[in-house]
């Protein structure tokens, strides 16, 4: 049952992904985009089946719903903001290479980079899902699930590498769909993301033993030697 679960949602996710990606470009002749979602549904399908087998409770925990009622208002309001604004982003890159033309199109090595990013994104995004079975999409106390401080993996370099993941898995969809502007319009995504991290990690210390000794021991909580 959690595999059928995970493959539908899986399945949604591509046609959500073609959907707005390919309606707002008026054409099915993007070869771009065809490439990313041919390679993303085999990238996603492959990891829920493995999550599924290997790390059931991770994938258990990805599948619960964005919103929930012990969730913080603070957090209810940026998690709306936020996929409404990943949603409005996927659009605008078509809108950009078809319509709008906002700049020069990406050399091919620029675009080849993109899915470099693209990949090492979706590589980081997964492993820290494999490692963190409590990654759950609200902020919410999981002491019923018998939540633990996890600090060892990706976990110990970086206090948040799925949202490291998620990042560079975006950046590089929009160099590879040759869209430099969808690359700055990424900034608000980025936005939302720190104030979602700083409502999280006030949560964190209230209700996870040990987070306040964690967040003195791995300093960083996007990217090493910065922030």
């Amino acid at each position: 049952m959690l595999l059928i679960r995970g493959l539908f949602g899986a399945l949604f996710q591509i046609v959500l992904f073609a959907a707005l990606l390919f309606i707002p470009a008026g054409t099915w002749q993007w070869p771009r985009a065809i490439q990313f979602l041919s390679v993303y549904s085999i990238l996603v399908l492959v990891s829920t089946v493995l999550l599924a087998r290997i790390a059931p409770s991770s994938l258990e925990a990805r599948l619960e719903v964005p919103f929930a009622k012990s969730q913080p208002m603070a957090d209810r309001v940026i998690t709306l903001f936020l996929i409404l604004s990943i949603l409005a982003w996927f659009v605008f890159i078509p809108i950009d290479v078809f319509h709008l033309q906002m700049s020069p199109l990406p050399h091919f090595v620029v675009s080849a980079f993109g899915a470099i990013l693209f990949f090492s994104g979706y590589g980081i995004l997964t492993l820290a899902l494999f490692q963190n079975e409590f990654s759950v999409p609200v902020v919410r106390d999981q002491s019923e699930r018998g939540q633990v401080l996890i600090d060892t993996g990706l976990y110990g370099y970086v206090r948040h590498p799925f949202y490291l993941g998620f990042l560079l898995f975006l950046v590089g969809i929009s160099l590879w769909l040759e869209s430099y502007a969808s690359v700055f319009t990424l900034t608000v995504v980025l936005g939302l993301l720190v104030a979602r991290i700083l409502v999280e990690e006030k949560a964190l210390r209230e209700m996870l033993p040990g987070y306040i000794e964690y967040v003195k021991k791995v300093r960083y909580r996007l990217v090493p030697f910065i922030w």
